[in-house]
């Protein structure tokens, strides 16, 4: 995941290149930490001598610096490991109470705010919906839910809060017509300064993603990421998004937009060519429900609570999967990808569906001459983008980028 650069904007590019193990000066020993820290969080559980031979320091450095961990309680003992030769080896674990981060998401139809602990585990969420996002009202909701959230922790508790994290949409003021917004209304996006205006409210650091690319980070660090070294990503919400990785790192390009998904051209039922974005995006199955006389309130009260909306469900899932398939033809036949990996703002039986209708619809193309990744489910899940986004300050501060951690891993595996 890049690391966000100082002022919590995030790297554009592929980190450069870091030393693949780590060093025994005192003056990078802050590097030293980050890197055991990232490979017990990416491994589980590590003995001293398991962590000496993923890094390649010396034992005696690992010791200094894994006690050092659990003094701030940052790494807990697990119980020592018995029937070896010689002393019985003690694991350590990341303490999932050391650290807390706020992810807050921004979508076309809902905002999260969750609280997010050291291993990726949700410990408090909130939600509010609204019919399009404006700035006043996702201040407001975030004033509200920080205060919220904030009374329910102990002082020592808000006192291990890293910082903010927020996943939003580039350029929102472009969707308006989409989200049925009155012509103007979010044009008050242009000039507004999210990440200062954020950080003019809390006494921590804020840092700002987009908001795909961000679940897209969820995945590789908490999900199936770590089984594939290059994926590419898409998740289904009010609109489609995506993300790449490539060397078990997120790839952002240039500009910031690389794995911008939904720009992919397709072909519909009819045979007309459109952007992914219009064919499989919640907002189509919204569109659909209207047209049945169905009420899609229920699409955005809860991702996870979900009804079977019947007919026009099925036939949006069918269509969605039909134009994933394509997408994914296009993207393998210029990058060798080993999976393709879906997930969305829905419950779990919907994505189970979808992966299988697009695996279905795959196996009807031509794939002569391309290598089809494996399409497979995702297993953050619909808070994925919050998640991403309550990431990036513990990266920031803990953790090391996952390009660096990966080339330290290989390097020591190696020998």
């Amino acid at each position: 995941m890049p690391i966000p650069e100082e002022g919590g904007a995030v790297s554009s590019a592929l980190p450069a290149a870091e030393p693949s193990g780590g060093a025994n000066q005192t003056r990078v020993r802050a590097y030293n930490e980050r890197l055991v820290l990232s490979l017990v969080r990416r491994h589980g559980s590590q003995s001293k001598a398991e962590i000496t031979r993923r890094t390649g320091l010396s034992a005696q450095t690992v010791s200094v610096i894994m006690r050092s961990l659990e003094k701030d309680g940052l790494l807990r003992r697990g119980a020592p490991v018995r029937g070896r030769v010689g002393q019985p080896s003690t694991p350590l674990h990341l303490n999932p109470d050391a650290v807390f981060s706020f992810g807050l998401k921004i979508g076309r139809r809902s905002a999260d705010l969750v609280l997010m602990d050291f291993v990726g585990h949700i410990r408090k969420h909130r939600r509010r919906t609204y019919p399009f996002p404006l700035p006043r009202d996702i201040i407001a909701f975030l004033q509200s839910a920080l205060s919220e959230i904030s009374a329910e922790l102990t002082p020592a508790e808000r006192g291990r809060i890293a910082g903010l994290g927020i996943a939003a949409p580039f350029e929102l003021w472009n969707w308006a017509e989409q989200v049925g917004a009155p012509r103007g209304t979010m044009d008050a996006w242009r000039s507004f300064d999210l990440q200062a205006e954020v950080a003019a409210l809390v006494p921590y650091p804020v840092h700002l993603q987009n908001d795909a690319t961000s679940a897209c980070g969820a995945e590789l660090v908490f999900g199936a990421g770590p089984a594939y070294p290059d994926f590419i990503y898409f998740f289904v919400g009010s609109f489609i998004g995506g993300g790449i990785v490539l060397n078990s790192a997120l790839f952002v390009g240039r500009t910031g937009m690389a794995g911008s998904v939904g720009s992919l051209p397709v072909r519909n039922r009819n045979g007309e060519t459109r952007q992914l974005l219009e064919i499989a995006s919640i907002f189509v199955l919204e569109d659909m429900l209207r047209a049945d006389n169905i009420d899609p309130q229920p699409l955005w009260y809860s991702a996870d609570e979900w009804i079977d909306f019947g007919a026009p469900l099925e036939r949006w899932i069918q269509e969605t999967a039909a134009a994933l398939a394509q997408a994914i033809l296009s993207a393998a036949s210029i990058i060798d990808f080993s999976a393709a990996i879906i997930d969305g703002g829905f419950p779990a039986w919907v994505r189970q569906r979808l992966v299988a209708a697009t695996i279905a619809a795959a196996g009807r193309m031509d794939l002569q001459g391309i290598p089809m990744p494996e399409l497979r489910e995702g297993t953050v899940g619909a808070q994925a983008r919050a998640i991403g986004g309550a990431s990036l300050p513990i990266f920031a501060r803990y953790l090391i980028d996952q390009n660096v951690l990966f080339k330290a891993v290989e390097a020591a595996d190696a020998e």
